[in-house]
C-alpha cells in the first residue's frame, strides 16, 4: 500500500484555517494511507489559530495529523493595503516551507523512513507555494473556500481581462450585467467584489487566479446538490479539475474564538435560547470581522426593537490601529446601544460578544439568520435549514448574496449591494426601516424557499454520506492524490 504525506498550507485567517483543518481531518478519517504535515503561518495579533491548534492537538486522535510552526518573518508588509499583505506574507515565507519540507523528506537519526511527500494543498491566499512544490517535484491543488459560482466568475473575470483585454477598474460605477458560465442569472456589477474594481488590488487578484489555473486540481467547499450548474460548468471548461468534496464544516463549534479573557460564554448563551419558543428567535452575526459604526449599530438597536421579535446578536467592536480581534464587553454595549435599550428588550433580547455560531444555528428556537454572507455561514444556514437574510460588507460577500437570493432562491435580502472598503470605513448606513422589513421578511419567509432550504438541507448531509457525490469526489481526490508525487526530490 502507497502512503502519502500531503502538505497543507493554510492561510493565517482563522476562518480559512479551521476550515482546511476539517478537510485535513476528513482526509485522513477516509484514507489509512493519508498523513498531513500542517505548516502554520502566523499572524502575530491574532492568537486565535494558537488556540485552535492546542484545541485540535488536544483533541484529536490522529498521530497523522502534525504542525509545523514557522518563524516568524521580519519582511515589513505593514505598509501594504489589507488585500496585498496576505500575498506578501506568503511570499516572505516560501523559504521557510521548503526549508522545512526538505527536512521532513531528508533521512535522519529521529526520521531513518521519511515519508512519500504526495502533493501540497494551498489555500486559496497561499497560492504562490506552487512554486514551492514545483520545486519537490509535486502538484498543487488549491483549496477554495468560497462557492464553485465565485470560482467560476473568477476564471471569467481573469479571461476578459487578459484575452479581451477589458480594464475592470472602469466598470466601479457603471451599470451593467454581465453573464457569467458559472451563473444561471447575470450578474449585476454592483454586487461584484471591490478589490476586482481597483487599481491598486485587481493585479493581486488576477495574479492568485492565474495561479489556480496552474493547480492540478481545486477542491472546492461545496456540493452538486446545492451548486449544480456551477459544479458541472467547472467539471465541463478546461483548466485543472474540480473536486467538490463539501460541505465541510466544523460541527463541533469554535473552541478557539472565545472571550478576551479567556471566558466562554456558550453556556450562557444556550441557556437563554433554550427558554426561547421554537422558530422564534432572529439571530444576529456578521463574522469574525464584522463590525459597524456607532451610528449603524443604532439603527440595527431600534429596527430589533420595533419589530418585536426575539433576537440574539453577535455585536463586535471595529478593531482599533493594529488591532485583528476585537470582542465587547458590557461597558461598550451601554455606550453604542440607544438609552434604555437592553433594559427594554431584557425580556426578548440577548446582546453577545462571541456567537458559538453551530450551536446557534442548530437550536430549534432560531428562526432566521442576519448574516455577511461568508460561504463557511451560507453552508451553515443550509445544513441546518436555517433561512437567511443577506447583509455582505465585503470581499466576495456581494457576489454570495446574489448567489441564495437570486441564483438559488434560498434568502431574502436586506441589502445585497451593501459595500464598505476592506476593514477601513466607508460605509453607508442602513435605516431602520429598511433593516425592519429584512428581520420581518425573513421571519415571515415564503412556504417556496422554506421548503427548497429544508431539501437542501437533507441533500447536503446525505452527500457527505457513503454513496453521495461529494463522499465519491472526496474518494476520487484522495485517489488522485496518492497516484502522485513519484518523481518527488529533494531541492
Amino acid at each position: 500500500m502507497k502512503k502519502a504525506e500531503l502538505v497543507l498550507v493554510p492561510s493565517p485567517g482563522i476562518g480559512h484555517f479551521a476550515s482546511m483543518m476539517e478537510l485535513a481531518k476528513l482526509l485522513v478519517d477516509r484514507d489509512d494511507r493519508v498523513s498531513i504535515t500542517v505548516i502554520i503561518i502566523r499572524l502575530a495579533l491574532d492568537s486565535k489559530i494558537s488556540r485552535y491548534t492546542e484545541s485540535l492537538t488536544a483533541s484529536s486522535k490522529s498521530t497523522r495529523i502534525q504542525f509545523i510552526d514557522l518563524p516568524s518573518d521580519k519582511t515589513n508588509t505593514s505598509n501594504d493595503h489589507p488585500s496585498k499583505f496576505i500575498t506578501s506574507l506568503i511570499e516572505s515565507q516560501k523559504p521557510h516551507v521548503k526549508e522545512f519540507v526538505s527536512k521532513l523528506l531528508t533521512p535522519s537519526e529521529l526520521n531513518p523512513k521519511p515519508p512519500r511527500l504526495a502533493c501540497f494543498v494551498l489555500d486559496m491566499f497561499c497560492a504562490g507555494m506552487i512554486d514551492v512544490a514545483n520545486e519537490f517535484g509535486v502538484p498543487s491543488y488549491i483549496y477554495f473556500t468560497s462557492s464553485a459560482a465565485f470560482l467560476g466568475f473568477q476564471f471569467h473575470m481573469q479571461d476578459l481581462h487578459d484575452k479581451q483585454e477589458v480594464d475592470l477598474t472602469e466598470l466601479k460605477d457603471v451599470d451593467a450585467e454581465f453573464e457569467i458560465p458559472t451563473l444561471v442569472n447575470p450578474l449585476p456589477v454592483k454586487v461584484f467584489p471591490s478589490v476586482m474594481l481597483s487599481k491598486d488590488t485587481l493585479p493581486v487578484v488576477l495574479y492568485l487566479v492565474r495561479r489556480f489555473r496552474e493547480a492540478k486540481g481545486i477542491i472546492l467547499n461545496t456540493c452538486e446538490e446545492v451548486e449544480s450548474h456551477a459544479v458541472k460548468c467547472l467539471s465541463n471548461s478546461e483548466g485543472p479539475a474540480v473536486y467538490q468534496v463539501g460541505p465541510i464544516l466544523n460541527l463541533k463549534g469554535d473552541a478557539y474564538d472565545v472571550g478576551s479573557d479567556g471566558s466562554n460564554s456558550n453556556r450562557d448563551i444556550m441557556l437563554w435560547l433554550d427558554d426561547q419558543p421554537p422558530s422564534s428567535v432572529v439571530f444576529l452575526c456578521f463574522g469574525s470581522m464584522g463590525s459597524f459604526s456607532v451610528d449603524q449599530v443604532k439603527e440595527i438597536a431600534l429596527a430589533l426593537e420595533h419589530s418585536g421579535h426575539r433576537f440574539l446578536w453577535s455585536l463586535r467592536k471595529p478593531p482599533s490601529e493594529g488591532e485583528i480581534g476585537f470582542l465587547v464587553d458590557h461597558a461598550y454595549q451601554q455606550e453604542v446601544l440607544p438609552d434604555g435599550f437592553l433594559d427594554r428588550t431584557a425580556k426578548i433580547g440577548k446582546v453577545i460578544a462571541w456567537a458559538p455560531q453551530v450551536d446557534v444555528l442548530a437550536h430549534p428556537s432560531i428562526r432566521e439568520f442576519i448574516s455577511h454572507c461568508g460561504w463557511n455561514s451560507i453552508l451553515e444556514s443550509v445544513w441546518f435549514g436555517v433561512p437567511l437574510a443577506t447583509w455582505p460588507m465585503y470581499a466576495e460577500q456581494q457576489f454570495n448574496a446574489f448567489e441564495v437570493v437570486v441564483e438559488l432562491g434560498l434568502a431574502v435580502e436586506i441589502k445585497m449591494d451593501y459595500r464598505r472598503e476592506f476593514l477601513t470605513g466607508n460605509e453607508i448606513t442602513l435605516g431602520a426601516k429598511e433593516i425592519e422589513r429584512g428581520i420581518k421578511s425573513g421571519m415571515e419567509h415564503d412556504g417556496h424557499k422554506l421548503k427548497r432550504l429544508k431539501e437542501l438541507s437533507e441533500k447536503s448531509r446525505k452527500a457527505m454520506m457513503e454513496g453521495g457525490s461529494s463522499f465519491s469526489s472526496l474518494s476520487r481526490l484522495i485517489k488522485d492524490m496518492i497516484i502522485a508525487g513519484d518523481t518527488v526530490h529533494v531541492p
